[in-house]
């Protein structure tokens, strides 16, 4: 049986945000002979490994990119980053409405200024945009979106389940409109038949992407006809994900585009 170590960061303190919070880091191999991995920073991470500490059970990310090296395929270094609990809906939200701040604005900017060079200093991870993905489920897949977009010179990829689209009135759509298409783009976005109206927002928003010439190197689109708003769901799609997310194929795609 493979033995999965995660490192535990922290905790840190965020500016501009209370309490203090933990990062994980996983990596699919310990063997410093091998060139640097790509990274998949991935919002919500309490939730994204073991069953314990998400409340609602974990995606098992590790075992998924675990299993994608073991076959010899690429595989990211992946850095979850713990949500701030009674905080999480202001700090993964790009858009201010109601009773939400809309900090995410804040929170990139710290993974970008502090925590990324952080990892990079210490595991051997790729530098480049092509190398670095953002990924996240609901609210975190909505913040993970928005970060590709405004953060193109970073993050090179976006992995999106079940965003929450819906939230502050479907701003996003126009915001990426107003925004340039990254040069260094691949993005993933699934939803399921059973999450009410984001299967229908999911796929508008895919429409969008093929209207701006997003074609099958950059994007996947995976509907799920069964799936529900749940970390199982996402634990199911997660394999494919990343193998397409991390492909050999969409690297050479994306550095050539560059």
């Amino acid at each position: 049986m493979a033995t999965h170590v995660i490192y535990k960061l922290g905790p840190f303190t965020l500016p501009k945000f209370a309490g203090e919070r933990h990062v994980r880091v996983y990596l699919p191999t310990e063997r410093p002979d091998k060139s640097p991995l790509p990274t998949l920073y991935i919002f919500d991470g309490q939730n994204i490994f073991h069953d314990d500490p998400s409340m609602a059970g974990g995606w098992y990310l590790h075992h998924a990119a675990h299993d994608l090296y073991a076959e010899g395929k690429p595989a990211p270094v992946i850095v979850g980053i713990d949500h701030g609990g009674v905080d999480r809906i202001h700090e993964l939200s790009p858009f201010a409405c109601d009773d939400c701040r809309g900090e995410a604005d804040h929170l990139i900017d710290w993974v970008v200024e502090e925590l990324a060079p952080r990892i990079q200093r210490e595991f051997a991870v790729r530098t480049d945009v092509a190398g670095t993905a953002i990924g996240g489920s609901s609210m975190g897949g909505l913040a993970a979106l928005y970060a590709h977009f405004r953060r193109p010179d970073v993050f090179g990829a976006a992995l999106c389940m079940s965003p929450s689209l819906w939230f502050a009135e479907r701003r996003i759509y126009d915001r990426i409109a107003e925004l340039p298409r990254p040069s260094t783009s691949r993005i993933y976005v699934d939803a399921g038949a059973h999450e009410g109206d984001m299967l229908a927002d999911a796929a508008r928003l895919v429409g969008q992407l093929v209207a701006a010439g997003y074609g099958d190197d950059e994007l996947m689109w995976r509907p799920d006809p069964y799936g529900a708003h749940s970390e199982l769901h996402w634990r199911k799609r997660a394999p494919e994900a990343l193998e397409w997310l991390f492909s050999e194929r969409m690297a050479a795609t994306t550095c050539t585009a560059a």
